[in-house]
């Protein structure tokens, strides 16, 4: 009896054992990142994954900061474009090396209901980084921009300043 109940023991020790086994942790960077230009300045922080693609770009997985003293309210999910700026989607990536973002870019709304799309424009005379930035009415398709929309030349840097953990199972 002795023996069965240690045998019992020893195997829920061991499933306790790979279940605790098979918990991961991820890792995750944060980042500081800001642009501006002459009528706008944005700042704020990244979460991304922490190991980039074999292009060096880091998914961003949380973005928090202001544009013009307004607070960003949510990072737009990849695959999508920012209202008013339809069909360009945005991939969310993000990189250390030059240019830090893709010709996609990144993409999030603001407490107001505007939104904003900064990317690398690589299509331009002199390559460099753009920002959309929409606001009501929104007008699908890109060719009814309004008069209340923009897309301005800006200066973008971002760097990581923290790596961190995150658990998953």
């Amino acid at each position: 009896m002795k023996n069965l109940a240690l045998l019992c023991i020893t195997v829920l020790i061991a499933t306790f054992g790979l279940v605790l086994g098979t918990m991961q942790t991820a890792s995750a960077l944060s980042w500081n990142w800001n642009y501006s230009a002459t009528s706008v300045t944005a700042s704020g922080t990244f979460t991304t994954n922490d190991k980039p693609d074999h292009l060096g770009f880091y998914v961003i997985t949380g973005i928090t900061g202001t544009r013009n003293g307004e607070t960003i309210t949510r990072l737009l999910s990849a695959g999508t474009a920012i209202p008013g700026n339809e069909p360009y989607h945005i991939d969310n990536l993000i990189s250390l090396n030059s240019p830090q973002l893709t010709g996609d870019g990144f993409g999030y709304s603001t407490a107001s209901g505007s939104y904003s799309s900064p990317f690398f424009a690589s299509f331009l005379p002199t390559p460099g980084y753009l920002e959309v930035f929409s606001a009501l009415p929104f007008v699908p398709d890109a060719e009814n921009f309004g008069p209340e929309d923009t897309e301005l030349d800006i200066d973008f840097s971002a760097t990581i300043i923290h790596r961190g953990r995150m658990s998953s199972s």
